[in-house]
């Protein structure tokens, strides 16, 4: 443990609570001036142009923004603009581009393209003065700080946290602003199980591939974690929804195969808990990440969160 906390990995990670915080300090009278702009605007639906952890962030948004705005959110296709040099029609269209370093020329050339075809344009970078921000009509600022570290923890968080802050804002939603205001402290009791998590990873150490289950708000983190397995520990890992898996690629799990699921308590709990159920089935090994103690024993080793 001594040696991990010498990274800067593990020390940005680390850092992930007092950026949330700093993020809710500094950006929430300007996400509050965003939300405004969005219903001038007559926004009807969102285009994402994003690439890596960042496209992740917009597989979330996808749910949040349909769930609690009621606006249809798609992920745009950067070679359209870039290679074929055929972009879609963007009217209505709020163009939010998310990029940590905001220097990607695949995802400014998709803001460029949207403000000659006069769509609204937005952006979430670290970095105010990258060409991402200069093409952008609102820029929100990650207050990150320098992130050194090959993959994305703390630029990544603090992108799903403006999200957040951008639908609650949209939605009028006290509730949902007091659950975001909990949010570093919940993020801090949640690190506080690397040692838990150090003794999970363990049982690991000798696999090469791996599936990783997540749905719903969650379906965005099975794709951040699989990407995390394969950036880190080089192992093949796939991200699938409980429904994805158990059509065709159900016949990839055999004895002892590792699955990760992703499993928080909400509306998806039930659907997983049947999917587990085949999975002990089929003799698959299961680690659990959740807060629902039933789902908890159904694994071979789990997770437990703290809230």
């Amino acid at each position: 443990m001594d040696d991990l906390k010498s990274t800067y990995l593990y020390r940005e990670i680390h850092e992930q609570p007092q950026i949330l915080q700093q993020l809710i300090e500094k950006e929430t009278q300007s996400i509050a001036a965003l939300g405004k702009l969005i219903k001038r605007s007559g926004v009807g639906h969102v285009v994402i142009a994003a690439r890596g952890s960042s496209d992740n962030v917009g597989r979330y948004a996808k749910y949040l923004f349909g769930a609690v705005n009621g606006l249809s959110v798609g992920l745009a296709t950067p070679s359209l603009f870039t290679i074929y040099q055929k972009p879609p029609k963007l009217n209505n269209a709020m163009v939010l581009g998310i990029s940590q370093s905001g220097q990607s020329p695949d995802i400014v050339a998709v803001l460029d393209q949207a403000r000659q075809q006069g769509a609204l344009t937005v952006s979430i970078t670290n970095d105010v003065h990258s060409p991402l921000a200069d093409m952008a009509v609102h820029t929100v600022n990650m207050h990150a700080g320098l992130e050194r570290s090959v993959a994305a923890t703390k630029t990544y968080t603090a992108s799903l946290m403006a999200i957040a802050m951008l639908s609650a804002q949209m939605a009028g939603a006290s509730e949902k602003w007091d659950q975001l205001i909990a949010l570093p402290e919940a993020v801090a009791q949640t690190l506080a199980l690397d040692s838990a998590a150090l003794e999970a990873a363990a049982r690991w150490r000798f696999a090469d591939r791996c599936v990783v289950i997540g749905r719903g708000y969650n379906y965005a983190t099975a794709f951040e974690l699989a990407l995390k397995l394969k950036e880190l520990t080089y192992i093949i890992a796939e991200p699938y929804s409980p429904a994805d898996l158990l059509h065709g690629p159900f016949a990839l799990v055999e004895r002892d195969f590792p699955v990760l699921v992703i499993a928080p308590q909400g509306k998806m709990l039930p659907n997983i808990n049947h999917l587990l159920r085949e999975l002990h089935q089929a003799g698959a090994d299961t680690l659990i990440i959740s807060d629902d103690e039933a789902l908890l024993h159904l694994g071979d080793a789990c997770l437990p969160l703290p809230w």
